[in-house]
C-alpha cells in the first residue's frame, strides 16, 4: 500500500502534428518529439502510469514536491495526497502547475485500478460504459485542401458524419493565419458546415479567446441562427465579467471556462456569477481526475451540464462516471491526419469509436491505456 518511488521516463515518439507560433496544432511531415511517462511504484511492486510533456515533470519538480508528498504514503489516500501537493503551489505555482498535479493524480488513479484489477471509471462509480463523441476539428489553416476555406470545413464535416460522428466542433482561424481572426469568415464556415451536415447534427464552436465583447456577440447571434449547441472561449477567460455580459445577451449557451486557473473553486465563481450556461472541466485543466470530479459534481448541484475538455483515456473515465456530461471530445481532427492511427507507444486506441458515434470505455485495469513498454524502452531518452 505504501509508495516507495516516483520516477519519470522520457522517450521519443513520432507524430505528424506540428505547433505554429501561437501553439495551435496543424498537420505536417512526420517528426520525433519527446514524451514523458510518470511512474508511481508501491512496496509490493505495483505501478501506476500517466503520460505528459517532459517539462511538466522536470527532475526538480519530482524531487522537490512530488516525492516529498508521495513517498512513504498510502497510495489509496488520493484526496489527501492531491490536497497536500496542491498546497505546495502557494508561492510555487509558476513551477508546480496544475498539469503536474494532473500527471501525478492520474498515475495514482491508474495505480489503484491496476492494483485492484478494475477500470478507473468503475472505481469512481460508473454511470455508463459508452458515450457519444463529437469530432473536434483542428484550427483553420492556409493549407490547400486542408482547412483553408469554409468549403474545406464543409467537406470535412460531411466526412466526419459518414464516419459516425453525431456532433462536430469547429476551431476556426486564428493567428498566425494572416487575416485572422475574422467573425464573418467564422460564420461562413459555420454556415457551410450546417448546410453540409443538415439540421440533426450537433454543432459547436471554440473561438479560442481572440475576440472582443462586440465581436463575440456578433458571432454568438450568428450561431443562434444556425442552431449551434454552444459558443466556447470567444474571449480571454481572465475576464469573468465579460462572459457574464455575453451570457446575459445571448440565447445560445455559453460554455466555460477552459483555460482559466483556479480549479473547481474558480469554476464555482463562474456559476454563481451567471457567466456560463454549461460548465467546463478537464483533467489537465483543473489538476487531475480528483478535482475534475469535484467540478462535475459542482455543476450537477446547480442543475448544469459540465463538458470535459480534451481526449485521452483520463478524460474518458471522468465522462463515463458523470451523468451531466453529454459528449466526449475526440480529436483533434484534420483532413490530412487519421486520428484512428493512434500512438506508437500504445498498442491500441484508448478511445475507439463505433459506427454509431459512441466511444466505448476500455475495461482494462486502471486508466485503460495499453502501453507498449518495449517501444518506450527502445526509444528512451532519459530516466529520473
Amino acid at each position: 500500500m505504501i509508495i516507495t518511488d516516483v520516477s519519470v521516463k522520457t522517450f521519443l515518439t513520432t507524430t505528424r502534428r506540428h505547433s505554429d507560433s501561437a501553439g495551435h496544432a496543424h498537420p505536417g511531415p512526420a517528426h520525433q518529439v519527446q514524451q514523458a511517462m510518470i511512474i508511481i511504484r508501491t512496496e509490493d511492486g505495483h505501478e501506476g502510469y500517466s503520460f505528459t510533456a517532459p517539462e511538466i515533470v522536470r527532475p526538480h519538480l519530482i524531487e522537490k514536491f512530488v516525492k516529498k508528498v508521495l513517498v512513504g504514503q498510502d497510495y489509496r489516500d488520493r484526496e489527501r495526497l492531491w490536497q497536500d501537493l496542491a498546497h505546495w503551489q502557494r508561492g510555487s505555482a509558476a513551477q508546480l502547475t496544475d498539469r503536474t498535479l494532473a500527471a501525478v493524480d492520474v498515475a495514482l488513479w491508474d495505480l489503484a485500478g491496476r492494483t485492484l484489477n478494475q477500470p478507473v471509471y468503475k472505481l469512481i462509480g460508473a454511470y455508463r460504459d459508452k458515450v457519444r463523441a463529437y469530432g473536434s476539428i483542428m484550427c483553420g489553416d492556409e493549407i490547400e485542401g486542408g482547412l483553408a476555406t469554409p468549403e474545406d470545413y464543409a467537406r470535412f464535416a460531411e466526412k466526419l458524419v459518414k464516419r459516425g460522428y453525431k456532433g462536430i466542433k469547429l476551431h476556426t482561424w486564428m493567428p498566425p493565419v494572416s487575416w485572422a481572426p475574422n467573425v464573418k469568415m467564422d460564420l461562413k464556415a459555420c454556415a457551410a458546415v450546417r448546410e453540409a451536415v443538415g439540421p440533426d447534427i450537433h454543432l459547436m464552436i471554440d473561438a479560442f479567446h481572440w475576440y472582443s465583447r462586440v465581436d463575440s456577440l456578433e458571432l454568438g447571434r450568428g450561431l443562434e441562427k444556425l442552431g449551434f449547441d454552444w459558443i466556447e472561449e470567444s474571449m480571454d477567460e481572465q475576464s469573468l465579467s465579460s462572459y457574464k455580459w455575453l451570457a446575459d445577451n445571448l440565447d445560445i449557451p455559453v460554455l466555460g471556462p477552459e483555460s482559466a486557473g483556479g480549479k473547481h473553486w474558480h469554476r464555482a465563481e463562474w456559476i454563481t456569477s451567471g457567466a456560463v450556461d454549461i460548465l467546463r472541466t478537464g483533467v489537465n485543466d483543473v489538476g487531475g481526475i480528483t478535482p475534475a470530479l469535484k467540478t462535475m459534481r459542482l455543476a450537477e448541484s446547480f442543475g448544469m451540464d459540465c463538458e470535459v475538455h480534451g481526449n485521452t483515456a483520463m478524460n474518458l473515465h471522468v465522462v463515463a462516471a458523470a451523468k451531466n456530461c453529454r459528449w466526449y471530445e475526440r480529436g483533434l481532427l484534420h483532413p490530412f491526419l487519421e486520428y484512428d492511427d493512434g500512438f506508437d507507444y500504445l498498442n491500441q486506441l484508448s478511445d475507439p469509436m463505433d459506427e454509431d458515434g459512441y466511444v466505448h470505455v476500455p475495461n482494462r485495469p486502471g486508466i485503460g491505456e495499453d502501453i507498449n513498454f518495449d517501444f518506450i524502452e527502445n526509444n528512451l531518452v532519459s530516466t529520473h
